[in-house]
């Protein structure tokens, strides 16, 4: 039976056209042993591959029928993030899609959507021509379109499924439905086949001065590069992307290292790509060990994603979506409690569950205003859900916590405790008046100590291309990190472009700003804002407290 199965994996990879029959001819067919695949009778078939058509055949009735399609396709690559969804697939909840539309070799399949007072999340399939050569798509236009024709924005991910041939993704919007039902159409328009363009640049990582290469191609004006000395061996490379075509900020532009045996060499820590600069430029960083970076042979490439061709066409899949399906088990509660020392004004004012999902709503004073945690979890009767947090782009007074609701029913969810758990406080803070005084300031580096608050800094400064560069580090590991420096002119601020993108908690407070055109020996300069690291910190918010 295995091999069977992979035969009919394969032959169904083969054949990208293959059309779903009428399901009742077809076994009207079988009957009378007629079956028909794509139009074409077993008669006219070779004799050797008559009883594996029907196999095949019966396999494909069998994934065209609706619900064991949902069952058979293995969405949990993609729902890592989504898993209130998955979990949801699994229980059968979700409203039964199965429309499909076939436009310039591309075939769209809406399956399944869930629609509740949270999110409206499709799950999709995208099946090119056996001819494509591509290694993925993107899109001019992909989201909804209400009744009004107004077009209803959101986020999608999708991944290459080898064994089916197809893209497997989700489209995901806050909009929701003001009634149980509604007419909507999901669409996509332009499909673009994307591979990646590789150019070879002739960097030399044994250089510390910056190195400015001109590409001058596919919309990307230049690059420079340079590296800055980390701790441990490590080195840090920064590239530096200008582009003639705004559009290729989107196309995932970066450096690769490759060592003599033409294999990537690995970041020893996440890199940080499309940091947009002052003046239109893009910064990624990328940490190596010097020892492999700069090792004999070692070449360096540009890489980004470049469009093979374009499949002009829009793609349209009218739907009439219905809350009815996750509707139950779903409620609001409005608790509006206090967060404790956070900033004033902040509360969490309501709890929205739905079968999929739980989000805390809460309300500030201040625009977009800052919460001091990273870590979020739900405690919902001695189940742990972790959770992150959302800015409101069309609300700036509001942030949410969302919660994928997994391992709880929600129909009891009403009758058990909930608390909130918040980790790892991360505070930041205004610096002071105190000026720390670089002297003697040129190409060789310096080194001096200042305080702020409880804890001791380190600085080192060094001129590079006639830049200034300003680096700062503590021993101490609940120092986050300085946010930024300036210095005063008159009255005026000057202050120093950071290099180093800050990941919030990570445990590295190493901080690089630079002062670009710099001239003088001399330099005071001021703390704007620093940052504090308790990993430790744990606050618990009770939310209900159940019957």
């Amino acid at each position: 039976m295995e091999r069977i199965e992979k035969k009919l994996n394969n032959e169904m990879k083969a054949d990208h056209n293959m059309s779903y029959p009428d399901f009742d001819q077809m076994w009207n067919s079988i009957q009378q042993d007629k079956l028909k695949i794509a139009d074409e009778p077993i008669e006219l078939r070779p004799r050797k591959r008559k009883r594996f058509v029907l196999v095949a055949g019966l396999a494909v009735a069998l994934m065209a029928t609706p619900v064991y399609a949902a069952l058979n396709y293995d969405w949990s690559n993609i729902l890592s993030y989504r898993a209130g969804i998955q979990s949801a697939l699994e229980q059968g909840l979700g409203q039964t899609i199965e429309q499909s539309v076939t436009k310039e070799g591309f075939t769209l399949t809406v399956h399944t959507a869930f629609i509740d007072d949270n999110r409206t999340f499709l799950l999709y399939s995208l099946k090119p021509e056996a001819s494509w050569d591509g290694k993925n798509v993107s899109f001019d236009q992909i989201g909804l379109q209400d009744s009004n024709g107004d077009f209803i924005k959101g986020n999608y991910s999708h991944r290459w499924n080898e064994n089916l041939g197809l893209f497997q993704g989700y489209f995901e919007t806050d909009w929701v439905a003001d009634d149980q039902k509604s007419d909507i159409k999901f669409l996509m328009k332009n499909i673009h086949s994307i591979g990646d363009e590789e150019l070879p640049i002739p960097y030399n990582p044994n250089d510390s001065h910056t190195q400015n290469f001109a590409i001058q191609k596919d919309g990307i004006g230049n690059v420079i590069l340079q590296t800055f000395e980390q701790s441990e061996g490590k080195v840090m490379l920064q590239s530096a992307v200008k582009f003639t075509d705004s559009e290729m900020k989107n196309k995932w532009v970066r450096i690769k290292a490759i060592d003599d045996k033409n294999q990537p060499i690995k970041e020893e820590e996440t890199p940080v790509f499309g940091t947009p600069g002052a003046t239109g430029e893009y910064f990624s960083q990328q940490i190596f060990t010097s020892h492999n970076l700069r090792a004999k042979g070692t070449k360096f490439q540009l890489t980004y994603e470049h469009t093979l061709n374009i499949a002009k066409d829009s793609w349209n899949i009218e739907m009439k979506l219905s809350k009815e399906e996750l509707k139950k088990g779903s409620f609001k509660k409005v608790v509006n409690i206090p967060l404790e020392n956070a900033s004033e004004g902040i509360k969490i004012h309501e709890m929205k569950v739905t079968p999929t999902q739980v989000r805390l709503i809460l309300t500030h004073k201040e625009k977009y205003a800052y919460i001091p945690y990273i870590d979020y979890q739900l405690d919902i009767g001695g189940v742990f859900l972790d959770g992150g947090r959302w800015d409101i782009e069309k609300d700036p007074y509001k942030t949410e916590l969302r919660f994928e609701l997994t391992g709880v029913d929600v129909s009891s969810l009403s009758n058990q405790s909930v608390t909130l758990v918040a980790k790892h406080r991360v505070d930041v803070k205004d610096g002071d008046q105190q000026p720390i005084r670089l002297t003697d300031i040129s190409e060789k580096p310096q080194s001096k100590t200042s305080t702020i608050g409880e804890y001791s800094i380190t600085w080192t400064y060094y001129k590079k291309d006639s830049n200034l560069y300003v680096e700062s580090f503590s021993t101490d590991p609940t120092f986050g990190g300085v946010s930024q420096t300036y210095y005063l002119d008159h009255k005026d601020r000057n202050y120093g472009m950071p290099l180093i993108a800050k990941i919030l908690g990570n445990g590295n407070n190493k901080h690089v700003d630079e002062y670009k055109n710099f001239k003088d020996k001399e330099l005071d300069i001021y703390i704007w804002k620093y940052i504090t690291n308790d990993p430790d910190a744990e606050l618990r918010v009770p939310l209900t407290s159940g019957k």
